[in-house]
């Protein structure tokens, strides 16, 4: 398995799994919890979730899908921003923590920007590291302005990763905030990495796809993969879909490869926005 070393040091698999829409219809369940556990049996071991996933839901799932297996997982959750105070902060990863049936989130974010001033969040945060509740921080859905800001906060510098909307139809990040997160050796986790299933399974994705003989889908993945600073977290919730992610990892697209997808998904030539989804 790939892997992406987060600035505290620690190594992380560079394809690991989603939660998105997981957890909320019970009939699901079974499917979701074998696929979560086929995917870390395959080494796709860190899982991402929130609170806002299904209303708890998603996290609900995992306490069911990590039994017996949790020593194997790098945990990701995420906090609401209106959950953000120092004080709320703590509160909600309690809450997290109890749903999960778990004494400890490996990694926990900030899901978004709200209008907690980064300084208390970041105080809430190192309240929870040294409570043991969780080990690492991050922050989702940050623009490069957003990120020069967190940084200049005191223990903003202790940011380990910037969860973004990144794939092959959404490469605003590349023009400034990829580098950006770089030159400060931030990993960036790329969510929706197939987007939701609508990127094109015909023209370079498809050739591609056909070259490797595998889905186009593994493909969009692959190319993520490319790089060595970015996270990768498809949600899948059948095992099929999980193995046919996890072929992504052993793929090593060429020039030629690369050309083609960027003549069909251009890279992006000026600043835009950080998209959200």
């Amino acid at each position: 398995m790939k892997t992406v070393v987060l600035p505290g040091g620690e190594t992380v698999p560079a394809l690991g799994q989603g939660t998105w829409y997981m957890g909320e219809r019970s009939s699901s369940r079974a499917a979701e919890v074998a696929a979560i556990r086929e995917g870390v049996e395959l080494g796709m071991t860190l899982v991402d979730t929130a609170e806002m996933y299904a209303d708890g839901g998603a996290e609900e799932m995992l306490s069911e899908a990590l039994n017996g297996i949790r020593d194997k997982v790098f945990l990701v959750s995420k906090v609401y921003p209106h959950n953000a105070s120092s004080k709320g902060v703590q509160a909600a990863c309690e809450r997290s923590l109890e749903r999960m049936e778990t004494d400890v989130i490996d990694l926990y974010l900030l899901h978004w920007r709200g209008g907690v001033p980064f300084e208390d969040t970041v105080r809430g945060f190192e309240a929870l590291q040294k409570d043991g509740k969780i080990r690492h921080w991050g922050v989702s859905n940050l623009d490069t302005d957003d990120m020069e800001e967190l940084l200049d906060v005191d223990g903003g510098e202790n940011c380990q990763v910037n969860q973004v909307l990144y794939n092959l139809s959404r490469r605003g990040p590349e023009y400034d905030l990829l580098p950006f997160l770089a030159k400060n050796e931030i990993p960036a986790m790329a969510y929706s990495p197939i987007e939701q299933a609508r990127l094109p399974k015909t023209g370079a994705l498809g050739d591609i796809a056909r070259k490797y003989g595998v889905e186009p889908f593994t493909v969009a993945l692959a190319w993520l993969l490319r790089r060595s600073d970015v996270i990768a977290i498809p949600k899948a919730a059948r095992i099929e879909h999980v193995r046919e992610n996890r072929k992504a990892a052993d793929i090593e697209l060429d020039a030629e490869d690369l050309a083609a997808l960027d003549r069909a998904f251009p890279p992006p030539t000026r600043k835009r926005p950080l998209e959200m989804l």
